[in-house]
């Protein structure tokens, strides 16, 4: 009989702890004086107390690790449980949204999508603001410790390809995510105050220096403001740009860093292969602005800068809207969405690791195909690819494809049109945040799609974030069959 007892116990205490981060923003509404405070003291009561509820219901079943299939279901319940959670103070709140938005939001906010669905941002109070950030934190470390911790275990999408690299414990799942969660933790917080005080540094003031970096770090990417990083002047953009790219490199590598061992920082191929691939994009959208409006060389730079980094890392911030730019830049865009950052950091998408295993194979074919009798590897880092990760990396880019279609058409019946229902459903999965079109490109928003859309957008995140396939395998009778 399949056990959910160990699987409900962590989650309750998942939901217990997010019922406690709410008292940040109840701290914040409190010294506003905005009068908002009793909406997150009213939300952490409730989730506190069934998150308490749901772990002591299911402690006599805790045991010393997790089979396969309760890592499975823990990895996918988790990431629908706690925006079920997270979405109360925007329905008690201000907002006032239904559950439709509000279940939205929260799964943005969680699985560091940023697509919004609120309005009058500016106005919001600072205790909602605040309360965006910690979800994107929040996601942007949890789906670190998923990456480095249950990916890896579940052999999904060729992520077992790191599950030797660091932290191997012999595959104790929880012990492991214990010993990850508390080395990344202290990275992570410490890149966040970093990342707070540069900003402060360029005239933020602290309260969205503190916001902004939250969601910064966890490349999230939801602002304070409607014009997202549009309100912000230029040095606030180098700082993004910088703290976005640290954000998009693998944490363990911050890890060893720290140990002492710095070589591995800076051998790392696929940390070689997002920085070359940014800098190349950058100079080329640079070059295009230069040509296209003549007179503006820092301005440009600064923009392609700033824009392409936060797309390819996944972070969904906009300082322009670059439906304006022309159609090479639009192309360009929707497409460096589906190329995300590094295996292990908080960046999404299909990520560059999967790119470079793609490559080695393609090479490696061709290479048979002009000698036939010849052997030819596919290398990783110098090292053979085995026929299992390899597989699993096809099968990652075929699930990709084919649930962004699936996405595009049931977007496309609800009456969407086809540049909205295509980008949305690619922006969704890859968790970018701006899709194109006028509706929910970089100057709109989510808010006027009807609620059919938006559910299948929140699936979509939540797809997306698990890698896809942990979500595919929960689906075949092979996997509840006892």
């Amino acid at each position: 009989m399949f056990d959910l007892r160990p699987v409900g116990y962590v989650i309750g205490l998942l939901v217990s702890a997010l019922g406690v981060t709410m008292l940040a923003p109840l701290i914040a509404d409190l010294a506003a004086g905005n009068g908002h405070w009793h909406v997150f003291l009213e939300s952490a009561v409730i989730t506190v107390l069934c998150g308490v509820f749901i772990a002591l219901s299911c402690a006599n079943g805790v045991s010393s690790g997790l089979n396969i299939r309760q890592t499975f279901m823990l990895t996918t319940l988790v990431w629908f449980t706690l925006p079920l959670f997270g979405s109360l103070p925007f329905m008690i709140g201000a907002t006032e949204a239904n559950f439709t938005d509000a279940f939205f939001e929260a799964m943005s906010g969680l699985t560091t999508t940023g697509s919004t669905v609120l309005v009058g941002l500016d106005q919001l109070p600072d205790g909602l603001k605040l309360w965006r950030g910690i979800l994107q934190w929040l996601g942007g470390i949890g789906i670190i410790v998923v990456a480095m911790v249950f990916l890896p275990e579940l052999r999904v999408g060729g992520m077992q390809i790191f599950k030797s690299e660091a932290f191997d414990t012999m595959g104790k799942i929880l012990p492991r995510a214990t010993e990850i969660s508390s080395r990344i933790s202290v990275i992570y917080v410490g890149i966040t105050l970093s990342c707070a005080l540069a900003y402060a540094a360029t005239g933020m003031n602290a309260f969205d220096a503190m916001v902004h970096a939250m969601t910064t770090v966890s490349t999230g990417g939801m602002a304070n403001y409607d014009n997202s990083f549009g309100h912000f002047g230029a040095g606030a953009h180098y700082v993004a740009s910088v703290f976005m790219v640290l954000s998009a490199l693998p944490f363990v590598r911050y890890v060893q860093l720290i140990s002492g061992t710095a070589q591995p920082l800076f051998l790392d191929s696929q940390i070689r292969a997002f920085l070359i691939t940014v800098s190349v994009i950058v100079l080329i959208m640079s070059l295009f602005l230069w040509r296209t409006f003549h007179g503006f060389e820092e301005i440009a730079f600064r923009e392609s800068l700033f824009n392409v980094t936060s797309i390819i890392s996944g972070t969904g911030y906009a300082s322009a809207d670059y439906m304006q730019w022309g159609s090479f830049a639009v192309v360009m865009f929707f497409f460096i969405g589906l190329i995300g950052g590094c295996a292990g950091s908080t960046s999404c998408s299909i990520k560059i690791f999967r790119y470079q295993l793609l490559f080695a194979s393609i090479k490696a074919q061709v290479r048979k195909i002009h000698s036939p009798h010849g052997i030819f590897t596919p290398r990783y880092a110098g090292r053979p690819v085995s026929e299992d990760v390899l597989n699993s990396v096809m099968a990652f880019f075929v699930a990709f494809l084919v649930s962004m279609g699936v996405v595009a058409v049931l977007l496309g019946l609800t009456g969407l049109d086809f540049i909205t229902s295509v980008s949305g459903a690619a922006t969704a999965l890859a968790n970018v945040g701006p899709g194109l079109g006028n509706e929910i490109g970089p100057a709109g928003n989510f808010a006027g799609l009807n609620d059919a859309a938006k559910w299948i957008l929140s699936i979509a995140m939540l797809v997306g974030r698990l890698e896809i396939m942990v979500v595919f395998t929960m689906l075949t009778w092979q996997f509840w069959r006892v």
